[in-house]
């Protein structure tokens, strides 16, 4: 069954660099939230992103501190530093994107953001997930969860773990109707790559990354 056109109230995890389908998720709803509450998850988009490298689908892993109790909520989980992963991303990113119309129009703000060197992942991602909002023209306020319930209230869209790296079901851009092909530098050798970090989008399509966006 494929969702409404405008959904009401959308209910998110926090990502790094998160796919397309979540900002499509922002910017077909009328209410943002963002879940605050939740103890991590490993393997999950909150501290890894997709990009199109020469060689195909390339993976970003951000390093975070382990928690032996396994019960921090998500915006106490630090960010480990001690090896160079701003560097390696960074690496990636001008190599996956240097040549696309608009990579150079973002990577100073980007880097800016990884290099600041955040402590706690929440508060990274965050800054990440506004500024690539504000890049794609999605003009929307995210609110925050007070306490974690494994079924939101009313009639919110919980998308919290369908978005999700090992998610094999229908993606939320195919539901939404909008999942078509964009330009991207390397579809010579792989092919149209659908649903990667949203910096993918952006650095190919630019401003019209919000028609692309909008159901």
């Amino acid at each position: 069954m494929s969702l409404p056109t405008k959904i009401d109230s959308v209910l998110l995890s926090t990502a790094y660099f998160p796919p397309v389908e979540y900002f499509a998720a922002m910017a077909n709803a009328r209410q943002v939230m963002m879940e605050r509450c939740e103890t991590f998850q490993k393997q999950s988009y909150r501290t890894r992103c997709c990009i199109y490298g020469a060689n195909g689908l390339l993976s970003l892993i951000l390093p975070v501190k382990r928690d032996p109790t396994h019960s921090l909520p998500i915006t106490e989980t630090e960010i480990d530093y001690r090896t160079n992963w701003v560097l390696q991303h960074e690496r990636a990113m001008e190599a996956a994107y240097m040549t696309t119309p608009f990579f150079e129009y973002y990577r100073d703000d980007i880097y800016a953001i990884l290099e600041s060197r955040q402590r706690f992942l929440f508060s990274l991602n965050l800054s990440i997930i506004r500024l690539l909002a504000g890049l794609a023209g999605i003009r929307c306020d995210i609110s925050f969860t007070e306490e974690y319930h494994r079924q939101p209230a009313g009639e919110t869209l919980d998308l919290r773990d369908r978005i999700n790296p090992k998610s094999r079901g229908e993606s939320l851009l195919s539901e939404l109707k909008i999942e078509k092909p964009y330009y991207q530098v390397f579809s010579h050798k792989q092919g149209f790559l659908s649903n990667l970090s949203m910096l993918d989008l952006l650095c190919n399509e630019g401003p019209n990354a919000i028609s692309y966006l909008k159901a």
